[in-house]
């Protein structure tokens, strides 16, 4: 099955795609949307690609882009975002940045990977499959207030409680080592089902974003892809669930314009911080022919923000 960028039309239009325009994409994935980008620049043009997982980076599409001089991929984490624009003499200079949120279609397609619980395979869920620790080493011996915590607060699972004692006690009888193991423990704990989704489905996304630490790579992310922008730069974001998109529009709504009103006191306009973004327009959603063709993208949320200008009165020191 051909891979389809989620949002391409959106994003392409909400970058300005400059022919000499130098931009930045944070999660290469197939490369669908990179492809694109690096198609509209000109000779000069710029994109600089980079990972978490390093099977995109190695992949033999990414080996093919890598013989455009315009274009470089590097191994990292949204959190190093800043740190390679600074490496490559690019900190302030950036023409767009394009964050696409999530888990990706390769990472779910493979059972191996352990981020479906469609699929049987090793219980790891780790972006970089080379770092950090599995889903089943964590689930081996975190506490359960924690679980809980976090089945609750990333999740969204109103039966937390009932589905980590299952795995306590499931893990006192035998390691909890597969997908299918632990959507099965889910199944049988959760007393009521809801209509088209699995029982699994919260459970698996939140110690998916608790293994990779998501939301604080994403936060790290966002304050950094303000100093990475040159004036009049675009950050785009896509986000596929409530917690993600919730983090975007709250950095972007900060971001933009006064960050302190004080209201009636008496104190210089000059000495208010003044946000580094503006709010471009209104949040865009996949059209319905898009979620047709493509319905991973019916959750898909896309924001865009821009850098201000140093002559903005709205920006910093003015």
């Amino acid at each position: 099955m051909e891979h389809l960028p989620v949002m391409l039309a959106e994003v392409l239009q909400q970058l300005v795609i400059k022919n000499d325009g130098i931009y930045m994409d944070g999660t290469f994935g197939r490369g669908g949307h990179s492809k694109e980008i690096l198609d509209r620049l000109g000779e000069t043009g710029r994109l600089l690609a980079f990972d978490r997982d390093a099977d995109a980076v190695n992949s033999d599409f990414a080996q093919i882009m890598c013989k455009d001089k315009r274009f470089q991929l590097k191994h990292s984490c949204f959190s190093g975002l800043e740190s390679l624009a600074e490496a490559e003499g690019l900190l302030g200079n950036v023409d767009g940045i394009l964050l696409d949120l999530g888990v990706s279609s390769p990472q779910l397609d493979n059972p191996e990977r352990g981020f479906s619980f469609l699929r049987d395979g090793a219980l790891d869920m780790r972006m970089d499959a080379h770092s950090g620790v599995s889903a089943a080493e964590w689930l081996a011996t975190v506490d359960e207030s924690l679980l809980i915590k976090v089945l609750f607060d990333y999740g969204e699972e109103r039966f937390a409680r009932r589905i980590a004692r299952a795995v306590i006690e499931k893990r006192a009888e035998t390691p909890i080592e597969t997908t299918r193991q632990l959507a099965k423990l889910i199944e049988d704990a959760v007393p009521v089902k809801e209509k088209h989704k699995h029982p699994a489905t919260r459970s698996f996304q939140a110690i998916r974003i608790e293994i990779n630490k998501e939301l604080d790579e994403l936060k790290d992310v966002l304050q950094q892809a303000a100093k990475v922008l040159k004036p009049g730069g675009r950050l785009v974001v896509i986000s596929f669930h409530s917690l993600e998109d919730r983090i975007v529009k709250r950095f972007i709504r900060n971001e933009s314009g006064a960050k302190f009103n004080p209201g009636k006191l008496p104190i210089k306009e000059a000495d208010i911080e003044q946000g580094l973004l503006k709010k471009i327009g209104k949040a865009l959603k996949a059209s319905p022919q898009e979620v047709s063709q493509n319905p991973r993208s019916r959750s898909a949320v896309l924001r865009v923000a821009e850098r201000v200008s140093l002559a903005d009165p709205l920006s910093l020191g003015a």
